[in-house]
């Protein structure tokens, strides 16, 4: 009986070792009620930073971006945004600004469409210098994180890591991006040798 109990005691001692190793709280993820004030918000520029989701299609995708940077700006009416983004996939550099939003505030809902292809998310309550989408493909989850300037703080970092852990999500599956492959933006002007010279 002793050799059960200790087996049984093992288990438990195991149980709680594994219970402690859990995250303490996850913190809800609470999509901002879209309004004219939050939506103004979200308006200028913002640079991805990194981002992990369980659908595989987006997966290739988040592999593939290096550096992206995104700015929104007001729309052909007041629930649409046109979007320009500038972004490093693989090797090259692309910008492009045929893709909008579409804001859907009964729900909370962010739709960008590209090219016939939309894609649905919600965007989460955070700092307001923090870009959180919550990617709603077809139940898979997913999650990005952008932000007003390309170095985030090591707590905000920490608290979407947390976000991830919270959803499943391993560090391995959190892809991130690198401001040394950033793009030259539109109206940036790139002497020979490229931009680092213009920085000094």
């Amino acid at each position: 009986a002793s050799h059960a109990m200790l087996a049984s005691l093992a288990l438990l001692l195991g149980l709680s070792l594994t219970l402690a190793a859990e995250p303490p709280t996850c913190a809800p993820l609470i999509p901002v009620t879209l309004n004219n004030d939050t939506i103004s918000g979200i308006l200028g520029q913002w640079v991805y930073i990194a981002g992990a989701s369980k659908y595989v299609p987006h997966q290739a995708e988040l592999k593939a971006v290096k550096h992206a940077v995104f700015s929104f700006s007001p729309g052909s009416h007041e629930d649409e945004l046109n979007v320009t983004e500038t972004m490093r996939i693989n090797e090259t550099c692309i910008t492009k600004n045929t893709s909008n939003i579409h804001i859907f505030r009964h729900n909370s809902t962010l739709v960008h469409v590209d090219d016939q292809v939309s894609s649905t998310a919600q965007l989460i309550q955070s700092d307001k210098n923090l870009f959180i989408l919550k990617h709603l493909n077809n139940n898979f989850p997913g999650l990005s994180l952008s932000a007003r300037t390309p170095n985030v703080s090591k707590e905000h970092l920490e608290e979407f890591k947390a976000h991830l852990h919270c959803l499943g999500f391993g560090e391995e599956e959190i892809f991130y991006t690198s401001e040394k492959d950033a793009c030259p933006l539109p109206g940036e002007k790139t002497g020979e040798g490229g931009a680092e010279q213009q920085l000094e």
